[in-house]
């Protein structure tokens, strides 16, 4: 390998290099990411949308673009130095700048799953289990599912099992339910 790399120029061993380096870290990640040993392994910059591009995928993405392109236009299409410098350093800010768009629509994609017991206010649903002003359960249908809350009597009066509700607010994450008049 050492005859391979002195049979070219210093700015193609450079490119070799990036390529090199570049690509290992790549495949190394995959290898991380499949085996499941990467978790909250990637070094994101939070500072502002500039340095998002910064982290392991944008730097070795750009070295392995540098290296994969600046190799093939010095090399393969001969068109000189500051061509194949100008492409290499072009072709390595492009891949870098869409991992960082990738993982930003990635990220998008992100929700935490907690839904906000506010939300259920107006909700309509029955009660499970005796509802008094110490307590009781109730099932709501909310966000698309039948759902169990701790809930309390808006009125203080006793609201038995399959009383109809409507829930008026909450207290402490407990809802506070109302009968319903039909």
């Amino acid at each position: 390998m050492i005859e391979w790399f002195g049979s070219h120029s210093g700015l193609e061993q450079l490119f070799l290099l990036g390529a090199i380096v570049g690509g290992l870290i790549l495949v190394l990640r995959l290898i991380l990411m499949i085996s499941g040993l990467d978790h909250h392994a990637d070094l994101h910059l939070d500072s502002d949308a500039g340095f998002q591009a910064l982290s392991i995928q944008g730097i070795s993405a750009f070295f392995t673009m540098f290296g994969v392109v600046g190799y093939m236009l010095n090399h393969n299409a001969a068109l000189g130095i500051i061509l194949s410098l100008v492409g290499a350093v072009t072709a390595g800010a492009f891949s870098m700048w869409l991992i960082g768009r990738v993982f930003r629509a990635m990220l998008r994609l992100q929700s935490s799953g907690t839904v906000s017991l506010f939300a259920a206010v107006g909700s309509e649903g029955s009660v499970y289990l005796t509802v008094g002003k110490e307590g009781g359960r109730v099932q709501i249908n909310f966000a698309n599912r039948l759902r169990e809350f701790e809930a309390i009597s808006a009125d203080g009066s006793t609201l038995p099992t399959g009383t109809a509700i409507r829930v008026q607010s909450v207290t402490a994450n407990t809802l506070v339910v109302a009968p319903v008049d039909r």
